[in-house]
């Protein structure tokens, strides 16, 4: 490596990073604290949707047994606050609710740990990096564009942790960190779904909720898409420029060998097989379970052609296993938090008082705090299609009697839910990205908090351009 690269690792590696691990077991305390200071209540539901103007404030009892979480469990239509002793059970629950995810991360992470034992990552990066001559102002855009191109149009996101360690290894080759590796997908998936130009997962839910035919105002979203794309490659870009060589063109040599027959025939596979997982996923709706046990299935396929053996493919198994083994505690913890909330029946609490922002204050009032409720809200529910169902309901109708259209109300839910997916610590979808490429979220969140506040900004314009368009 040398040595710009090494001061570029430095950059990224130096001075202490708080453990994610502490960061979202705080998260879990505050939402323990929040069930005793905040007022239990509830929406009724139909089904996962719910229906506006019906929450009611639930009666809750306080006790010193409950603090403790000795109490007995409340009576219908009662309430209790959460105790300690239910709050640490909230996280191994958690664990066992996402076991399926978690599982596939683990999976994925096996997978990989073969395909790099074998030496087929390397070589292939080495010939991709020799055709191209390294140079990074065209791998970086073409690279982003292709994967918000697949997020954008088609929803997709999790199947992406196939290629996160590939770009990573890419970056890596090139004498950078793994951040900008991360960078290079995460940012492009992300504009994806803020942009949501035809995103079946985010639309086919928030639009008929508001009364618009699926897929119409497609304008808006399609100019979104642009814009943010393009600052997004510009801040990738910047960064790699900042943080690494001074030109487009690493200063160093590549090989021009061609694969090895071996080398070309895994490499193939792995094409192959990431275009069947999109198709199965897409076609059939394969879960988490099916895509845990195709990527196993992957696994045996590339430890047969390896020709390690099956005792060093096991090794190499189990050791890219333990690399993402943090994940699984995190996904938890994530998932410990909505557990806690509703356990203590605050997320209707929270919901319910979050959409007072909106209140009847004008158009563009109105907008801005359907933006701002959808951003605060996906921390504590950062499922796009389940944030969907919860506030579509009750923010069509506010906003109809604000002057703010439907297709704004849908705009102003992809603009928020979009944005803070990026960053949130309690998004399952940000973590196990970010176990894939191993990095830390607070090491993400400073490095991504420059385009955060940009997006942020370009969110709010945009808003005020669909509020006097009458979008």
């Amino acid at each position: 490596m040398t040595e710009s690269s090494l001061t570029t690792h430095k950059k990224f590696t130096s001075g202490k990073q708080m453990n994610p691990t502490l960061v979202l077991l705080f998260i879990v305390v505050v939402a323990v604290v929040m069930t005793w200071i905040l007022s239990s209540g509830e929406f009724q539901h139909q089904g996962q949707k719910v229906i506006p103007g019906t929450y009611q404030v639930i009666e809750k009892h306080y006790s010193l047994t409950q603090m403790l979480g000795l109490g007995a469990a409340p009576a219908a239509g009662q309430a209790a606050p959460v105790g300690i002793i239910d709050g640490v059970m909230a996280i191994p629950a958690g664990i066992v609710k996402q076991a399926g995810l978690i599982v596939m991360v683990l999976f994925i992470g096996g997978m990989f740990g073969v395909l790099n034992q074998s030496g087929a990552i390397e070589a292939s990066l080495e010939r991709l990096l020799g055709i191209t001559k390294g140079n990074i102002y065209f791998l970086v855009p073409t690279l982003m564009l292709v994967f918000s191109a697949g997020s954008t149009f088609m929803g997709l996101a999790k199947e992406y942790l196939l290629v996160i360690p590939l770009v990573v290894a890419l970056m890596n080759r090139l004498g950078l960190p793994n951040i900008l590796g991360l960078a290079v997908v995460a940012v492009a998936v992300k504009v994806g779904y803020l942009a949501s130009v035809t995103n079946p997962y985010a639309l086919s839910i928030a639009q008929p909720l508001v009364g618009v035919q699926i897929f119409s105002g497609l304008s808006m979203r399609l100019a979104a898409y642009v814009l943010f794309m393009l600052t997004g490659v510009a801040f990738v870009l910047w960064a790699i420029r900042r943080h690494g060589p001074v030109g487009g063109t690493i200063d160093t040599s590549f090989s021009t060998q061609p694969l090895s027959l071996r080398h070309c025939l895994m490499m193939s596979t792995l094409l192959v097989g990431i275009a069947f997982m999109v198709f199965a996923a897409n076609q059939w709706h394969w879960k988490n379970t099916q895509l845990s046990a195709y990527y196993l299935f992957l696994s045996m396929i590339f430890s047969a052609m390896s020709g390690m053996g099956a005792s060093a493919s096991a090794d190499a198994f189990v050791g890219g296993m333990k690399k993402v083994l943090i994940a699984g505690l995190l996904i938890g913890l994530a998932t410990a938090v909505e557990i806690v909330l509703s356990q203590g029946k605050v997320m209707d609490t929270l919901i319910n008082a979050l959409v007072q922002l909106v209140g009847q204050h004008g158009p563009y009032i109105s907008a801005y705090g359907m933006f701002i409720c959808q951003l605060l809200l996906d921390i504590v529910i950062p499922s796009t299609s389940g944030q969907a169902a919860v506030t579509m309901p009750i923010l069509g109708p506010l906003g109809q009697l604000s002057g703010v259209a439907p297709q704004t109300t849908v705009f102003a839910f992809l603009m928020g839910n979009g944005l803070t997916n990026m960053i949130t610590p309690t998004s399952s979808g940000l973590l196990i990205f970010l176990a894939s490429a191993q990095v830390g979220w607070t090491q993400w969140a400073k490095f991504l908090l420059p385009l955060f506040l940009i997006f942020a900004a370009l969110a709010i314009a945009m808003l005020t351009v669909a509020v006097a368009i009458g979008y």
